[in-house]
């Protein structure tokens, strides 16, 4: 069975649990909020547009995303594959979704707002990484920040050591694209040399 009406969703769940975290969802960031984002080395960004949906990962050293005001972050859009999925449905809808993780602790901050981007060169000039600049920066207008529970980090073990899974036990980059090309792109060489060519562009 199909459920495509919410009183069969409803039907199927209990009532929201009363929690203090739904006072923790706010329309600005408080102190507490900043130093979460300041501790964060990864967040994940969520958009939409004309071409389709996105979720990006994006890291840096922590306190890459600077907190302008209350209700104002920003972050550098750094190297990748030039895609620029996101920053593509960002000019097409602004509505963004973010959601930070802090290495070995079940923190889970998420904001939703209002996404602009800027090639401002004192802006760009501010995130420089030794003479890396990036190539454009991300401006968050905040609409919603509040906290996730901690259940699917538990449930995961994310962050334990034990549960770390044996890259040789799962396909590699160059096993995906030999895949999908028939092996004319990928493979054993591609592993190779990839992890010395992200380190030389990283910035």
């Amino acid at each position: 069975m199909i459920i495509d009406t919410m009183e069969q969703l409803e039907a199927v769940y209990d009532a929201p649990i009363p929690s203090a975290a739904k006072a923790s969802d706010l329309d600005k960031l408080i102190p507490p909020y900043v130093q979460l984002i300041e501790a964060s080395p990864f967040f994940v960004l969520a958009t939409s547009g004309a071409e389709g949906l996105d979720c990006s990962a994006r890291g840096d050293p922590p306190g890459f995303v600077r907190v302008q005001d209350e209700r104002t972050i920003i972050f550098p859009d750094r190297r990748g594959n030039n895609k620029i999925d996101s920053l593509r449905n960002i000019i097409c809808n602004p509505l963004v979704s973010l959601m930070f993780l802090i290495p070995g602790t079940g923190i889970i901050l998420r904001i939703n707002g209002r996404a602009q981007i800027s090639i401002d060169e004192g802006l760009l000039a501010s995130f420089a990484i030794g003479s890396a600049l990036p190539r454009s920066a991300v401006i968050v207008t905040v609409e919603m920040a509040f906290m996730q529970c901690a259940r699917a980090i538990i449930r995961s073990k994310l962050w334990d050591a034990a549960g770390q899974v044996d890259q040789k036990c799962i396909p590699s980059m160059g096993d995906v694209l030999a895949y999908v090309t028939n092996g004319r792109e990928g493979g054993k060489q591609f592993d190779e040399v990839a992890p010395t060519r992200m380190m030389q562009s990283l910035w």
